[in-house]
């Protein structure tokens, strides 16, 4: 048996009916690696612990890095690849840029440890899904199974197709909806997908524009004075917490932080702003379960976008470079 129940996500979900409204893609399976490899998900998570406890930090690296893959050409872990001169990486298109180097070097050491133990058969983005999901358990938030069987895919999506299917920090709430929707994501999806911002940190070049030269009347004052200090100049590369009350552990006081308009980023920020919204954003402000019980939910279908199963891609040797 894996380490968690296959039954942890309907017993957690059930609250809110997700039990009921959760569809599989075919290829995965809650018990996917069970004879291949029982001991996978235990292997990720005692390293992640190891991890975390020298870096918390290195939690919202390996969240980010899901939802840069998912997003781009669905969770086949091309954003993992690395590039050429020939041949342009997902990693070198703007959004990515800032991806943590050190969660592409756990994801990689976690490819290394389940391989020694089981040998290939458990992929890198199966890797990178559980390494999300341990992520946002062991920095405070909810337990819940992941569906595996994903496959890693053989090309890397190009600079441009990277860009569109990532939102951007600028954005409004209504763009977010709309290219989301496309995905099949709802506006409550968008709002508890948002919440991943309860952890990491953000770029002052990424809402600087908030600042200077006037700053953005929908900018609490006094979270703006703060902001400055931290960016004197548009063109600072300091970073600062995208959740100013509780940065390092995965709960709902980012949407108090909305509620009370300091947001970080515009993205952030409209989606309470935004009428279409804010009553969402209210109500995972004020019940922790309620946003719990909505990102599970959001995360599990994510982790399904555009995933390879069966005979499609391949299961790499090292997560970093396509199989020769």
């Amino acid at each position: 048996m894996n380490r968690h129940s296959k039954d942890a996500l309907v017993l957690y979900g059930s609250q809110v009916g997700i039990s009921n409204s959760l569809q599989l893609v075919k290829g995965l399976s809650w018990s996917f690696y069970e004879k291949t490899c029982p001991e996978a998900e235990s292997i990720i998570r005692e390293h992640l612990k190891q991890v975390f406890q020298e870096d918390i930090g290195q939690a919202a690296g390996l969240l980010r890095l899901h939802f840069h893959d998912c997003f781009v050409q669905g969770c086949d872990a091309s954003v993992l690849l690395d590039g050429s001169a020939s041949e342009p990486s997902e990693q070198d298109a703007p959004p990515n840029r800032s991806l943590r180097r050190a969660a592409l070097q756990i994801i990689d050491d976690l490819r290394g440890l389940v391989e020694k133990k089981c040998g290939r058969v458990v992929s890198c983005a199966d890797i990178a899904a559980v390494a999300a999901r341990d992520s946002i358990f062991l920095s405070g938030g909810p337990e819940y199974d992941v569906p595996l069987g994903r496959r890693d895919g053989l090309t890397s999506a190009s600079i441009n197709e990277t860009k569109d299917n990532l939102p951007s920090p600028a954005h409004r709430a209504s763009q977010i909806l709309a290219a989301l929707a496309k995905k099949s994501f709802d506006a409550t999806d968008v709002v508890a997908l948002s919440g991943a911002h309860t952890i990491g940190l953000g770029h002052c070049g990424a809402f600087t524009d908030r600042l200077y030269p006037t700053p953005d009347p929908t900018m609490e004052k006094s979270f703006a004075r703060d902001l400055k200090g931290v960016c004197p100049t548009t063109n600072s590369t300091n970073t600062t917490v995208l959740d100013i009350r509780s940065p390092n552990r995965f709960d709902n006081r980012y949407f108090v932080d909305l509620v009370n308009r300091q947001g970080l980023f515009t993205s952030d920020q409209d989606l309470y702003e935004d009428p279409t919204t804010r009553d969402i954003v209210t109500s995972f402000a004020e019940d922790l379960e309620l946003f719990f019980e909505r990102f599970v939910l959001a995360m599990t279908k994510m982790g399904q976008l555009g995933v390879l199963t069966g005979t499609k891609g391949e299961i790499r040797a090292r997560c970093s470079v396509r199989n020769s």
